[in-house]
């Protein structure tokens, strides 16, 4: 298992978003996705489930995925909890190594995660590898802007190293404690059009603070046409791109997109 990403999905980060991760309208996206691109399905970078979960529910025939173990851990207490079964992998995108092959693979929030071009390539090979011949990858992608200063974009209005001054977002979880999640900007790299951010979560019982835990995650960004070819290199045809969850043409002022390619 590789530990050479630097990712903030662990600890407190991910019971807070075991918590309080849930829902969003692109969950009947997918569902709907999987119903034209067939079953199984592997969620590849699953989390705590936020969209497994509801897929499960709905009956589809899903697996998990993810770097981490403890966001892994989450997914599999809340399935429990329903009464459902799902197979959970820890594992990296570009190490996916999986017992069968899917029809539907699911990339959802996860890409440019990987640290380096050549690992985020990697992670689609890995993906196209694990598809049945004619399969389906069903990712979105928030794209950097071609013209415009690549810190500024990703940064919006976050300020650089600070000292946590200011009260994050507080939140009553299911224990009676509660968590208060901040993130800020730490770093830019122009050059390798990566930015660097950090995520700290506070634990408090009874209004004192119990734990406090930071983590720090390196996002790299793709203009589409990256992706596209990226796509093509892992061994991907049949590239479509849309505009948000829209079935329409991409906006160059669109936050976000979705590609499908077929293996």
């Amino acid at each position: 298992m590789s530990d050479d990403i630097q990712t903030w999905h662990y600890g407190l980060v991910a019971r807070w978003w075991a918590e309080f991760s849930e829902g969003g309208d692109d969950i009947a996206f997918f569902r709907d996705a999987i119903r034209c691109c067939g079953e199984p399905v592997l969620d590849a970078g699953c989390g705590t489930g936020r969209l497994l979960l509801p897929l499960l529910r709905s009956g589809i025939d899903i697996d998990g995925s993810d770097v981490s173990g403890d966001m892994l851990a989450w997914c599999a207490r809340m399935v429990r909890a329903e009464g459902l079964s799902a197979d959970l992998y820890r594992q990296a995108m570009h190490e996916l190594d999986m017992p069968r092959r899917y029809r539907t693979v699911l990339f959802c929030g996860s890409f440019g995660l990987g640290g380096t071009r050549a690992t985020d390539l990697e992670g689609l090979r890995r993906v196209h590898a694990h598809l049945e011949p004619g399969g389906t990858l069903v990712m979105d992608h928030h794209p950097t802007k071609r013209d415009a200063d690549y810190g500024q974009v990703r940064a919006g209005n976050l300020e650089l190293p600070s000292d946590w001054s200011e009260q994050g977002d507080r939140r009553r979880s299911s224990d009676g404690s509660e968590l208060e999640l901040r993130t800020r900007l730490l770093t830019v790299d122009e050059a390798e059009r990566t930015v660097t951010r950090e995520i700290s979560v506070r634990e408090f019982v009874g209004g004192a603070e119990v734990a406090d835990e930071s983590y720090a995650i390196l996002i790299r960004g793709y203009l589409t046409e990256d992706v596209e070819s990226m796509l093509e290199q892992a061994g991907f045809g049949d590239i479509g791109v849309t505009g948000g969850l829209e079935d329409r043409p991409p906006s160059p002022l669109d936050e976000r997109i979705v590609l499908k390619a077929t293996a």
